[in-house]
């Protein structure tokens, strides 16, 4: 019996979402990769030749999130999961100014975040169990607005996707969550603590908690650049 999946992994030029297009392609599924030009991506293009699709463009923005989704549609007819990694730091452009690094990185993930679920729900709907998983460090997990207010999702990414499950779910699509722990708002009373994650043991970890489909998972690290290195 085939047990191959099919996926798309964004964030994927390094770190994390690197470690995570590897690993899937270890275990015999097909992946979609979106990243920003990678020698790596290309090595794994050459020894996974019909299993890899490098696929163009910058994800915040929309024209070209969408010509991705349909690089993906006329090759694919149906995607079984959607791998957000929205730690990345692929979006960021040349020039950003120091003190705009943080919301930079939270606002381009947000956008892209939007456009990929959005170009990929056809091919979900369409899938084997399908479902969306969404990563986030402590950066891209920040409030930006209002910060003394409840999260809400106009002003907070995870809890934008968290009001996404809903939807979701009647179309038969789970979604996991993965960031670190609110302080303001904790999701458990279990104490997290910080690990000494490297992207492979992360990366591992995650995708063997995929076939859980938990609602919610918290992921803490000693040292973020190890799983989302700074690609400027």
């Amino acid at each position: 019996m085939n047990h191959s999946r099919s996926f798309w992994v964004t964030g994927a030029s390094n770190g994390l979402g690197l470690a995570l297009v590897q690993r899937l392609l270890e275990q015999g599924h097909r992946v979609a990769a979106s990243g920003r030009a990678s020698a790596q991506l290309d090595e794994l293009a050459a020894q996974y030749r019909s299993e890899l699709l490098l696929l163009d463009g910058h994800l915040h923005k929309k024209d070209q999130a969408a010509r991705a989704a349909q690089q993906l549609c006329d090759v694919w007819p149906a995607l079984d999961g959607l791998i957000i990694n929205a730690g990345t730091t692929d979006y960021l452009a040349d020039g950003v100014a120091n003190d705009a690094v943080f919301e930079t990185i939270v606002t381009d993930n947000q956008l892209a975040a939007e456009h990929c679920l959005a170009g990929a729900l056809p091919l979900l709907a369409k899938g084997r169990m399908p479902q969306v998983m969404m990563i986030f460090n402590r950066y891209s997990a920040l409030q930006l607005h209002s910060p003394t207010r409840v999260a809400a999702g106009w002003n907070n990414l995870p809890q934008w996707s968290r009001e996404q499950r809903e939807a979701l779910k009647e179309r038969g699509i789970d979604l996991t969550v993965v960031a670190p722990q609110s302080l303001k708002a904790p999701l458990t009373t279990a104490r997290a603590v910080p690990q000494s994650w490297t992207a492979q043991s992360a990366a591992s970890e995650l995708l063997s908690r995929l076939a859980l489909r938990e609602p919610e998972l918290i992921l803490e690290t000693m040292d973020t650049a190890s799983l989302w290195p700074m690609a400027r």
